[in-house]
């Protein structure tokens, strides 16, 4: 593999509500469009003040549009509240999907994590329809979510399945106040007529004990069909990280093979399938230092060789993972991070793009990305 191109969709701007950029997700489309939606916001732990923008190019980027802000602040039963996420899925043509990511900011004093209870502020999922490659949108529409009527997260885009499905990708967590015992699960939820409703769910990773924690998954549908699901890997007994876990579904996530280890340390981006069967694991390595590193498995996702890796971005960041005794210092510390949570589009002929944001302290960060060559 080798870096094609590289460069910045957004450059953070010290002292103002751009200050902070982060959370990324990348769409691109059939006619050569690129388009990039990030969180934009004075610091990174700010709720009340937060935005999810919107950049595009059409010159495989070398520029980009100036950012926008398409779905504005939304009440929901009387709060007011802020969009934290957006992910985009390329439905064919000029049509375009925003999953969106909607937080309570009714008391702006209230941190996004409660680090008393493991609970999250109140949250909801929305869509929001283009038709026009992302110059327009829909009034976003709360999406119905039961039996999951904890905050849910989302982890990705919505996925387009080979059967036609779509699949909406998100994680349990526990109200504000709630302080019994957090049950997580990463969890897909099915709709055969467009977003129009979502019957069917599947849990893709879950520990019956509460103790591993198969965080930001990231699944992706392959080549042949499959879905391959990607974690981020957190004991909490013992407060440290395992190795990237996969899982794979041959059904369209309805059912899943066994969990496994990877092998390969760090916070994975979704998996980049090529049509030669190749796959490619872009993800973040925390165990020297901070890198963006990409390997290359062989055999479907089952093993992920060291040889032939690449590191992407970060060959200057300092250690920013320490100790940990409790999963509040986890949170404390992720808090922290000034690189991460890539994500990435396949583009055809081998090549794929990963964003990612980046900067040289917590507050301050762009949004960055690079075209591989596999």
């Amino acid at each position: 593999m080798n870096i094609v191109d590289r460069g910045r969709v957004a450059v953070a701007e010290e002292a103002t509500d751009r200050a902070s950029l982060c959370f990324p997700g990348v769409c691109t489309m059939p006619a050569g469009r690129w388009l990039v939606t990030y969180r934009a916001a004075p610091t990174k732990d700010s709720v009340g003040a937060q935005r999810t923008l919107l950049s595009s190019s059409d010159d495989g980027g070398r520029s980009w549009s100036s950012p926008r802000e398409p779905w504005r602040p939304h009440s929901v039963e009387g709060k007011p509240g802020r969009f934290r996420a957006a992910h985009l899925t390329a439905l064919g043509g000029e049509r375009l999907l925003a999953t969106l990511y909607w937080v309570d900011a009714s008391d702006p004093s209230l941190p996004f994590f409660n680090e008393e209870t493991e609970g999250l502020l109140e949250s909801y999922l929305f869509q929001s329809l283009s038709r026009d490659g992302g110059e327009s949108w829909s009034v976003p529409t709360r999406i119905d979510t039961r039996p999951y009527t904890v905050p849910t997260p989302i982890t990705g885009p919505t996925l387009l399945l080979a059967n036609g499905d779509w699949a909406l990708q998100f994680e349990t967590n526990k109200t504000y106040y709630d302080t019994s015992t957090w049950h997580h699960q990463s969890v897909l939820m099915f709709s055969a007529d467009e977003g129009r409703s979502w019957p069917e769910t599947s849990c893709a990773a879950a520990d019956p004990d509460a103790r591993i924690f198969y965080w930001d998954q990231r699944p992706a549908v392959l080549a042949d069909g499959r879905v391959l699901d990607l974690f981020w890997t957190f004991d909490r007994e013992s407060a440290r990280y395992l190795n990237i876990h996969g899982r794979a579904s041959g059904d369209h996530g309805r059912t899943w093979g066994e969990l496994y280890d990877t092998g390969v340390p760090g916070q994975p981006a979704p998996p980049v399938g090529l049509a030669d069967g190749r796959i490619v694991m872009v993800y973040v390595d925390r165990t020297v230092g901070a890198q963006i590193k990409a390997r290359v498995s062989h055999d479907g996702g089952v093993t992920w060789p060291q040889e032939g890796e690449i590191v992407l971005a970060g060959d200057d960041f300092v250690q920013q993972t320490a100790d940990k005794d409790s999963m509040q210092d986890a949170w404390t510390e992720m808090g922290k991070f000034s690189l991460g949570l890539p994500a990435t589009a396949a583009l055809g002929e081998d090549r794929f793009l990963v964003v990612y944001y980046a900067g040289p302290e917590t507050d301050l960060t762009h949004i960055e990305w690079a075209l591989v060559q596999a």
